[in-house]
């Protein structure tokens, strides 16, 4: 693959990124997170109990549930209900690892938060858009605990984002769109902090295989990624505080 991909992009660029805050109304906080034409809405709401195993041990907890939607993609998602597929399991346990990292449980107390991600539209990336919108939201819902003073400081330790990368006729690419995705020979998510400290890596050679340095350039493109990233992210709480 040489020169530009077919949207436009540097083999490098991220897709366009934007987080829409409070896109909902009744949510402890909601974020229409979008990356290219990937859209996903991510609520959250906290709830004022904890598991059964966590009880008296003054900690909270973080859970996620991901779904894609009947119309997110061109052909028709069934609706999943108690069964869910092993991808959708897989990934919303990706999303809740990933923003459980960037938390201090004993800060929480016993409360638990709910991150709700919902797939409006599907162009790849649905998750690692999940695990960065997710953040935001995730923000936004902690520091209206602190302003009403339910909490003394914000739990919040680190922040997260996520990107993928994917090799594609010997071409390293960021933040791969569904075509790329398809035929990617290597396809990579990755999570990390702000101190670009490795949350989780998803990856695998869909043929053949892939050598540790090029492992470590993939690394290091996914890095570039993650800090333009949680630049977006900052962005949004340097703004003005939207009404609610």
């Amino acid at each position: 693959m040489t020169g530009q991909r077919p949207d436009g992009r540097q083999a490098d660029q991220l897709r366009p990124i934007s987080f829409e805050r409070d896109f909902t109304r009744f949510a402890a906080a909601s974020v229409l997170a979008k990356s290219g034409d990937t859209k996903v809405l991510i609520t959250v709401s906290i709830q004022p109990k904890v598991p059964r195993f966590l009880e008296g041990k003054g900690q909270g907890w973080l859970t996620a549930e991901y779904r894609m939607l009947p119309g997110a993609t061109p052909d028709r998602q069934e609706r999943e209900f108690m069964r869910l597929s092993g991808r959708t399991q897989e990934i919303q346990r990706l999303i809740g690892r990933s923003l459980r990292s960037a938390l201090d449980m004993t800060l929480l107390g016993e409360r638990t938060i709910v991150v709700d991600a919902d797939v409006l539209q599907a162009d790849a990336g649905t998750r690692t858009t999940a695990i960065t919108g997710g953040y935001v939201a995730l923000r936004a819902a902690l520091d209206r605990l602190v302003e009403k003073s339910e909490l003394e400081r914000s739990p919040l330790v680190h922040q997260v984002a996520a990107v993928s990368i994917g090799l594609l006729d010997e071409t390293l690419l960021l933040d791969l769109n569904y075509p790329e995705d398809v035929a990617a020979e290597t396809d990579f998510n990755v999570v990390m902090n702000e101190k670009l400290e490795l949350i989780e890596i998803q990856g695998t050679a869909e043929s053949g295989s892939f050598s540790r340095d090029r492992l470590n350039q993939m690394l290091d493109l996914a890095e570039k990624g993650i800090k333009e990233l949680m630049l977006a992210q900052s962005a949004v709480f340097e703004s003005a505080s939207p009404k609610r």
